[in-house]
């Protein structure tokens, strides 16, 4: 499996957006051949979000997509691009 973590800083906006628009959110993301899960993380004005797949090639596709859900629907704030590391999943707890 293959995680991606996207980090975005003082994005109100985008978690409104992103609270009232999930189901539309989820299936830009679920559609992707390999994907696997997708978390949204606020605290405060900070989102995090993080998306499974089951390779990189899926997760990278996500990113795409979640790059232009982004752009198309946080039209009220300028949100800058999110800090993103990826990577191999190695450890898994509960397996």
């Amino acid at each position: 499996m293959y995680a991606v973590i996207r980090r975005y800083s003082d994005v109100p906006q985008l978690i409104r957006e992103l609270q009232s628009k999930h189901e539309d959110a989820g299936k830009v993301m679920a559609d992707v051949p390999g994907f696997v899960a997708y978390y949204a993380i606020r605290d405060g004005v900070q989102l995090a979000t993080v998306t499974i797949c089951q390779d990189r090639e899926s997760a990278e596709e996500t990113s795409r997509r979640a790059a232009k859900w982004v752009s198309d629907n946080a039209t009220a704030q300028r949100v800058r691009s999110p800090d993103v590391i990826g990577g191999e999943v190695f450890l898994q707890v509960p397996e």
